[in-house]
């Protein structure tokens, strides 16, 4: 990946949420009044940039878009844009910089990067919300997952054609029960897309693409119901501190334990166990 691009007003904060070999996902808050004076930048890598709050103009390729929350804005090595914020001030934006080799996975073809940018499109709000969530740990799915299907759904877009119209072969669902079983018998460890790709040796986009197509949860989630059914089981059935039940299903952290078991059941670990004791609720 390359070097982060320097930021694009003087009042803006650029922070790294996630590396992987597929993305660097950041986010930029931009507290530029109105009608600060913009500057001519280029783009360091290939982008695909998600408008979550606030708005700015942008100028590329002789074009100027305007973006408000939801529009999406694409980059390319090497492209200058300018940035304005003759009629908005501030913004919030979630930039995913796409690696050369997911670009070339993606076959999308050279024209959808110069397309500059995107409107607020239904197809696009949904899985950007979901990477916004994500980044902000308010959901199940990982952030690199996420990040995945946002790109996925971009790359849609811009070629004309449907979201998700991987097709599944027999061989292809038989891999990914394999690999299903797989994230099961490892869900006490520490597991991720990489790991499950390479378990399944794809390449993450690919094994992301084939999981969800036949599961309808991504791969991180699926880790979070096998450590979850499991977790349930031993609260039910043992009296172990559930500070140990957490560790020994997989969660490092007890209080994400604690936060995903309450988005699953709809009650804290505390209220699942006295309820499966005593048949009521704390």
């Amino acid at each position: 990946m390359t070097a982060a691009p320097p930021p694009r007003f003087a009042r803006s904060d650029f922070s790294t949420l996630a590396r992987s070999p597929m993305f660097e996902i950041s986010e930029y808050r931009c507290s530029a009044t109105r009608g600060a004076t913009p500057f001519v930048e280029h783009h360091a890598a290939f982008s695909v940039s998600y408008v979550c709050r606030g708005g700015f103009g942008y100028r590329h390729g002789g074009r100027v878009f305007e973006m408000t929350p939801g529009s999406v804005l694409v980059g390319r090595p090497g492209d200058d844009y300018v940035c304005d914020h003759e009629h908005l001030h501030g913004d919030v934006c979630l930039s995913i910089r796409v690696s050369p080799e997911l670009v070339d996975e993606l076959g999308a073809g050279a024209a959808v990067w110069r397309i500059g940018a995107l409107p607020a499109l239904p197809q696009l709000v949904v899985p950007g919300e979901l990477a916004s969530s994500a980044a902000r740990g308010m959901t199940d799915i990982a952030l690199d997952e996420a990040a995945a299907l946002f790109v996925d759904a971009f790359a849609a877009v811009a070629r004309g054609e449907p979201a998700d119209g991987v097709r599944l072969r027999p061989r292809d669902r038989r891999r990914m029960i394999e690999t299903a079983e797989w994230i099961r018998a490892h869900a006490d460890e520490a597991v991720d897309l990489e790991a499950v790709a390479g378990h399944a040796q794809l390449s993450p986009y690919h094994l992301l693409r084939l999981f969800r197509r036949t599961f309808d949860v991504t791969p991180h989630q699926y880790l979070l119901r096998c450590r979850i059914r499991r977790a349930a089981r031993l609260l039910a059935e043992e009296d172990r501190p559930i500070t140990d039940i957490a560790l020994d299903v997989g969660f490092r952290d007890v209080s994400n334990f604690v936060r995903t078991f309450r988005r699953a059941a709809a009650m804290s670990p505390r209220e699942f166990r006295r309820l499966a004791r005593t048949g009521h609720r704390a």
